[in-house]
């Protein structure tokens, strides 16, 4: 590993431990209960929608107050345990279709008047409720398929492409070999081109975008966001700020854009 992968690698075991400081989380009895944001009044709203049509692929809200939030625990693995679940095709794809699953039921839901969302709202074509966060680590795995999508910190209103973008960033995953190879575990680089093509037809019935412009943009809009909430002294992200994440997110755009012919 070189220096430059070893130091990102590095910071981002610095970021991970401070976004358990700043978010302490504890499961108990099947019960997931986690510091609540401004956000997860609205939060709880869509999910209790979303299981209300059907999917039980997202967490069913319990209780909001005193600072915390409760939900009901969806067994499988997710956080670190979850990158190994995606590496062969059928993770892959399952967690497009639950992705799909997820943007179709959430539809016809009706924000409350006084909604709050984790993340600008985006103005496009095909608005739909994004995650806003959809990487490996946000899935719940079991037997690599994906079975859950947690952590709805960032809802907000945009193009469902966005979401999958952001997505394939990770999933293709769309970044330096040694990342792929040290940080996702892959045992070769694999073939991004097939990856990003099995995602997108999984997911299905997607208008034609630029796959780099997408990627890149999602990466800036993370960075943004990052950077507002750094400012305003929330944790993990300023953390992640005084370690460089903003610089190691602008050489990610660098990457995706110079190698763009390597999957589109």
């Amino acid at each position: 590993m070189d220096a430059d992968a070893q130091a990102a690698m590095d910071a981002a075991g610095r970021a991970t431990l401070a976004n358990v400081e700043a978010r302490p989380v504890t499961i108990d009895a099947g019960v997931v209960t986690r510091p609540a944001s401004a956000g997860s009044e609205t939060a709880h709203s869509f999910l209790r929608h979303l299981r209300g049509k059907g999917p039980e692929c997202v967490p069913e809200p319990i209780g909001l107050g005193d600072g915390v939030e409760t939900l009901r625990h969806i067994d499988g693995a997710s956080g670190g345990e979850g990158w190994f679940h995606q590496h062969g095709e059928q993770g892959l794809v399952s967690a497009a279709r639950l992705l799909r699953t997820v943007h179709d039921a959430g539809l016809d839901w009706t924000p409350p008047a006084d909604a709050v969302w984790g993340a600008p709202p985006v103005a496009g074509d095909d608005i739909g409720f994004c995650h806003g966060d959809p990487g490996p680590w946000n899935f719940v795995w079991r037997d690599q398929e994906a079975v859950g999508l947690i952590d709805w910190d960032y809802l907000h209103p945009a193009p469902r492409v966005n979401d999958v973008a952001y997505a394939l960033h990770w999933f293709g995953p769309l970044r330096r070999d040694e990342f792929v190879l040290d940080w996702h575990h892959f045992s070769v680089v694999p073939d991004r081109r097939r990856r990003v093509q099995a995602f997108a037809d999984a997911y299905g019935n997607l208008r034609q975008f630029d796959i780099a412009d997408a990627v890149t943009a999602a990466i800036r809009a993370t960075s943004d966001r990052m950077l507002e909430l750094a400012q305003a002294g929330q944790e993990p992200q300023r953390s992640w700020v005084a370690d460089g994440a903003l610089n190691r997110n602008a050489a990610e755009i660098a990457w995706v854009h110079t190698h763009r012919t390597a999957f589109s």
